[in-house]
């Protein structure tokens, strides 16, 4: 069967995203739709993990999430982040956005390539600090493991947590492919539509762990990323498309 549109349950990416590219190339609409979102926990909350900030010489940030959150718990404490404090950023991406709440020049910030393990080798080199991790109420397994491994000092803080989106909306609109990036995103379907039958519609997804979420719930998967040929969801989506629309 032919595609011609197309859910990815995510925000709409902004500037020259590859989807726009996709859309227009292959004649396909394609609409964007969080199936999940952040919530800050509240301060009452962080309270009572009874964690003083003021022990901490260094802050490991795995996501902007990440970084919102820790400064929001910080002002919300009335706790004035020392201008000495280290920060271990998993990305680039990550510690560009920390320019919001910093003078980037005027810290000691630590950026990994990518991956958390790769993070870990900076970390590894600083183990007299006292690390504190910003984390969600979903936390990916191998962080606290690869931390441990390590031997350093560190203490997990939950800021934030993953709370599936109201779906209603969308309860009479069929699309021909749905695209998940995550367990989460999975959950959020059938939360919102239990009964949800796959019939003809095609599901993409990215990552092992979504495969054996989308799997685990009877998902059948037609579109899969990353692979060796296809390292990201658009060009895994083009493949598909290109095949089902001839």
């Amino acid at each position: 069967m032919k595609v011609k549109t197309i859910l990815v349950s995510q925000p709409e990416p902004k500037g020259n995203s590859p989807y726009f590219y996709l859309s227009e190339k292959q004649k396909v609409k394609i609409d964007f739709r969080s199936f999940i979102h952040v919530e800050g926990i509240s301060v009452k909350e962080v309270r009572a993990e009874k964690i003083d900030l003021k022990n901490y010489t260094a802050v490991i940030l795995t996501s902007r999430n990440a970084v919102d959150h820790f400064f929001r718990i910080a002002e919300e404490l009335r706790f004035s982040v020392p201008t000495d404090m280290k920060y271990f950023c998993q990305s680039e991406a990550v510690a560009y956005y920390l320019q919001k709440y910093v003078v980037y020049r005027k810290r000691k910030i630590y950026v990994g390539q990518r991956s958390f393990t790769d993070l870990g080798k900076l970390i590894k080199k600083h183990k007299a600090e006292r690390f504190l991790l910003p984390s969600s109420d979903k936390l990916k397994d191998m962080i606290p493991v690869t931390l441990d491994e390590l031997g350093v000092t560190w203490t997990r803080l939950d800021l934030y947590k993953t709370v599936m989106s109201d779906l209603s909306s969308l309860e009479n609109v069929m699309y021909d492919v749905l695209v998940f990036f995550s367990p989460s995103g999975i959950d959020s379907l059938f939360k919102n539509f239990p009964d949800f039958k796959q019939k003809d519609t095609r599901i993409a997804v990215f990552g092992n762990t979504t495969v054996k979420a989308a799997t685990d719930a009877g998902l059948k998967i037609n579109i899969l990323a990353p692979t060796p040929e296809s390292p990201s969801m658009t060009m895994a989506l083009e493949k598909y498309i290109k095949e089902a629309n001839k």
